[in-house]
Formats: C-alpha cells, sequence, structure tokens
C-alpha cells in the first residue's frame, strides 16, 4: 500500500495547577507522516455510529510514528482518533472522525 499522504499526528502535554486542574502544557507537538487514505468500511460505521461515533476516515501508517495521538490533520481538517488497529508488525490504522467546529 503506499503511502503517499500527509498526515500530521497532533499531541497536547498536559500538567495540572495548583487546583489539580489538568491544562495543556505549551503547544501542541505536530508531527507530519505519510499514510495512505482508505474509506471507512459499512459495518464499521454502522456499529460505530450505534455508539455515538461518525468514522470518517482511515488512515494507514507504519506503528512506529504512532505515539497515541489523540488528534490528527489531514487536509486542513482536524480528526479524532475513535479506534487505532495494528495491521502487521510495520503498519498501523487510525479510524477517525471530524471534528465540526476546527
Amino acid at each position: 500500500m503506499r503511502k503517499d499522504k500527509e498526515l500530521i499526528l497532533i499531541k497536547q502535554e498536559y500538567k495540572f495547577d495548583d487546583l489539580k486542574n489538568q491544562i495543556p502544557d505549551g503547544e501542541p507537538r505536530r508531527k507530519p507522516v505519510l499514510c495512505s487514505v482508505n474509506s471507512v468500511s459499512r459495518n464499521e460505521f454502522y456499529n460505530a455510529g450505534n455508539k455515538g461515533f461518525k468514522p470518517e476516515k482511515v488512515f494507514s501508517m507504519y506503528s512506529f510514528e504512532y505515539d497515541n495521538e489523540a488528534l490528527v490533520e489531514f487536509e486542513g481538517q482536524t480528526y479524532s482518533v475513535i479506534r487505532s488497529y495494528v495491521t502487521s508488525y510495520k503498519d498501523i490504522e487510525l479510524t477517525c472522525e471530524r471534528n465540526i467546529g476546527q
């Protein structure tokens, strides 16, 4: 599978303030990686919909590049990662839904 599209992995680190509230610690880290883009399967779409998710894209990338990032950016649109799935010893798929209002 050709990985010829750019995906930005976004990771926000957090810290606790004096009242023990979790707050962002600096700017999010943005890491560009190459990926391929796939459609969400019909079965996965309806199963996720029953749980309140709206999966829209599946990104396949090298697993060593993924560090449990919760957000990704693709073609100017931000997506939330709703599921990650290791497909082989070197690849991982990220099933994502679009973040509305970003």
